[in-house]
């Protein structure tokens, strides 16, 4: 199952291993070497064949074939129903890691918040063996078992359990259930659903937040350009703060990364994960959940919180990054995950067998349409233009593809559904002015970026019409003492090189600001001692 080699880098973690930990196979009757119950029974096997701590058994569960781990003796609370491979093979090797008594490098405080929580908590996530943004959700649930009693988590392949998948209406991962009922859908962090959990967090939190000292640059965005800017300005030995959702921002939904100069191929999520290491080595102050609100100067930046907190700071760097531009046509939030999707890699497997279409001509559309060619039964690409803005040797691979077809030309008008789930869409043949539809089961749409810049519209910060933030070429903004950076602003080119060059040069910005400032204040003080000087006593 395992190779040689494989075996033997894992070898290295397996030695983490404190406690006996038992792995629970529950099989099915199958008897075809081929199947998933014989796939499961060997990576099993090769597992257990690495470490003297690692126990093998049978047992059973309701849904098979799967894999349950617990620590020797105890029951099992953290379960992987069906093969736990592709990008959850991590999770399983960390499942296996904590349930040994490995620790967690997660914050200690977050760690005892978890152990707090009272009550019955059985969490099922429903995931894509190709999904980058699951890990992260099936991590959190398994650690949360790992630490609570009273938390119980089992990973569920979609793929493997599709009468499951199609009974719950699932067409989106990663889709978690509580207790049976729909808890929450896409990328989630720990924090995230601990504070949903714990109602009081959020308001204990802010209390904290506000009790903050002032920051002398304070960072929002967690993504390349907010990385960049936090290490930049931390290097310059100045208080330095980092606030964001989540830290990583849109490059945690990038797969495939081969254009990040020194680096032949990476992968989102791994690179979000050096960039926090990155910026955690220098000190810098992250804190994430928080979502920014308002800004404001007073006698110093301050920035408003969604939770209620306020931050202080003398300069700040705007690094907010962009999100997915959705159509606003009929239909779209009415059958979002339900048929309308945003993420081919997350989402594409749901549509095995079936015809979807591709809402955009540029490089994401036509990256997406080749890679769902070879998932699905067919691709229809509909692009406004009457020509496709992606790069040629993208265009060429995309008209080679026989189950693939482009329509250009085309307006989107409304997409269609029977009430549930997507069964068609609508659109207006701009040549001829007619209106035609089309078939389908899946849209996804890939159109372009819009900036995270609304928070910004009753403040001084001026933006052009696309709600990207105005700079100059030190990145900074209409306010003085603030500077911003990466796809936020009007950058021309949205990359995540560009976006990190552009967050240096805004935290050199910032500290060149603080620098001035301070002379000038410096000097503001000696003029008026000099005043002073000629003034008489107040009690002459």
């Amino acid at each position: 199952m395992l190779d040689a080699n494989f075996k033997q880098q894992l070898n290295a973690y397996m030695g983490h291993i404190a406690e006996p930990v038992e792995i629970v196979l529950a099989l099915d009757d199958s008897t075809d070497p081929s199947s998933k119950s014989a796939e499961l029974q060997a990576l099993g096997t090769d597992i257990a064949g690495l470490s003297k701590k690692i126990l093998l058994r049978a047992g059973e569960a309701a849904r098979r074939p799967s894999m349950a781990l617990a620590r020797a003796g105890e029951a099992p609370r953290v379960s992987f129903a069906g093969v736990p491979l592709g990008h959850e093979f991590t999770s399983l090797v960390l499942a296996l890691l904590q349930a040994g008594g490995h620790p967690s490098k997660v914050d200690a405080d977050l760690q005892e918040q978890i152990r707090q929580l009272e009550g019955e908590y059985h969490f099922e996530t429903f995931i894509s063996l190709s999904c980058q943004s699951c890990p992260d959700v099936v991590q959190a649930l398994n650690l949360m078992a790992t630490l609570n009693p009273n938390v119980t988590h089992e990973m569920i392949d979609g793929a493997l359990f599709q009468d499951e998948v199609e009974q719950r209406k699932i067409m989106a991962v990663p889709a978690v259930y509580l207790n049976g009922e729909h808890f929450g859908q896409g990328r989630m962090t720990l924090q995230e659903i601990v504070a949903k959990l714990d109602s009081g967090a959020a308001q204990r939190e802010a209390k904290a937040l506000n009790e903050k000292a002032p920051y002398d640059v304070l960072i929002i965005g967690g993504g390349p350009a907010g990385a960049a800017a936090a290490i930049y300005a931390a290097r310059k030995g100045i208080r330095t703060g980092l606030v964001a959702e989540r830290f990583g921002g849109q490059v945690m939904d990038t797969v495939g990364i081969e254009n990040f100069i020194s680096v032949p191929y990476t992968e989102g999520p791994k690179l979000a994960g050096d960039l926090e290491r990155h910026v955690k080595d220098y000190g810098v102050d992250i804190i994430t959940g928080q979502r920014a609100a308002k800004l404001v100067r007073e006698q110093s930046l301050q920035l408003e919180l969604a939770s209620g907190a306020t931050l202080s700071s003398r300069s700040i760097v705007l690094a907010t990054g962009a999100r997915w531009r959705q159509l606003g046509v009929p239909g779209e939030a009415e059958y979002r995950t339900k048929g309308v999707a945003y993420c081919p890699h997350c989402d594409g497997p749901f549509f095995k067998g079936k015809h979807v279409a591709v809402i955009g001509g540029g490089n994401s559309g036509i990256e997406a349409a080749i890679d769902l060619a070879g998932i699905v039964k067919h691709v229809t690409v509909l692009e406004f233009a009457d020509t496709l803005r992606a790069d040629e040797v993208l265009v060429r691979k995309a008209k080679s593809l026989p189950n693939l077809d482009i329509i250009t030309n085309a307006q989107t008008t409304d997409i269609l559904g029977d009430g549930g789930k997507v069964n068609g869409l609508r659109y207006t043949d701009r040549t001829s002015g007619e209106s035609k539809s089309i078939d389908l089961a899946g849209v996804f749409v890939q159109i372009g970026l819009v900036p995270n810049t609304e928070w910004l519209k009753d403040s001084e910060v001026e933006r052009n019409r696309m709600g990207e933030i105005l700079i100059d070429e030190r990145g900074a903004t209409s306010l003085p003492g603030v500077y911003a950076a990466g796809d936020a602003t009007t950058v021309p080119y949205k990359q995540i090189v560009i976006s990190m060059g552009a967050g240096a040069t805004a935290a050199l910005g910032a500290f060149e600001h603080l620098i001035r400032t301070s002379v000038s204040d410096e000097a503001g003080s000696a003029e008026d001692d000099q005043e002073n000087a000629f003034l008489p006593a107040a009690n002459a």
